[in-house]
């Protein structure tokens, strides 16, 4: 639990426990589906193992995420209490879509981003046998440049190393670009007749990359708006 307010109000009481740092983006990773210890290391990169272990301890207390033992290892799933927490966490997306400003560069991660196109991939869209979708982006160094997506047989890894597999669908654009596309600031058709976004493959997979993902920024557009 955080420093206590010391207040009656239940927003208070809420707080004491929700606002630590990387809590409800630990919430929001397990909403979105990460139940293993490694699936949420990947969706929060920059938050240290031993504070990551620290706050499920302290969510599983709280009474908000169990902790269950498979032939896989553990897994962490969200109770009753901590799944409450979705149209919360859509909302505060929503709003911050809404009114928070421009991305600042260190913002721009194409670990998370590739983590997360992965996990939103429209599988009832993938055609039968093997899909490679490459992706170059025009303003990160050279090391984190280049990522692919290959999908077969509905599963699907995310590579930042060539996999030797010839790309089904290529993407070129920068990494700003494709995040405002995550977020639902803009879409494939938007960037790419802006000539922000170039798309090699044929045309049937050209019509197939809009519908591949199901990117979350639809979840943002949806949140509560103000009157």
């Amino acid at each position: 639990m955080g420093t206590p307010y010391y207040q009656f109000c239940p927003v208070a009481k809420a707080m004491e426990l929700l606002d630590e740092r990387w809590t409800m983006l630990v919430i929001r990773e397990m909403l979105a589906g990460s139940q293993r210890f490694t699936e949420l290391r990947r969706g929060l990169p920059r938050m240290s193992p031993a504070l990551l272990s620290k706050r499920l301890r302290e969510l599983s207390a709280a009474g908000l995420v169990t902790r269950t033992e498979d032939h896989g290892g553990t897994r962490y799933l969200l109770t009753p209490a901590g799944s409450e927490l979705e149209p919360i966490v859509v909302a505060l997306g929503g709003w911050a879509v809404r009114w928070i400003g421009e991305l600042g560069d260190p913002d721009l991660d194409p670990k998370l981003l590739m983590w997360d196109l992965h996990r939103h991939v429209n599988r009832p869209e993938l055609p039968g046998g093997r899909l490679v979708v490459s992706f170059a982006f025009s303003d990160v160094p050279p090391r984190q440049r280049y990522w692919w997506l290959v999908c077969n047989d509905g599963e699907v890894d995310v590579c930042d190393r060539d996999p030797g597999f010839e790309a089904t669908i290529g993407v070129r654009t920068a990494l700003r670009t494709l995040i405002k596309i995550w977020r639902g600031d803009l879409d494939w058709a938007q960037a790419a007749r802006a000539g922000a976004l170039t798309v090699d493959g044929s045309g049937e997979m050209h019509r197939l990359l809009p519908r591949l993902f199901l990117l979350p920024g639809g979840r943002w557009a949806q949140a509560p708006a103000p009157g």
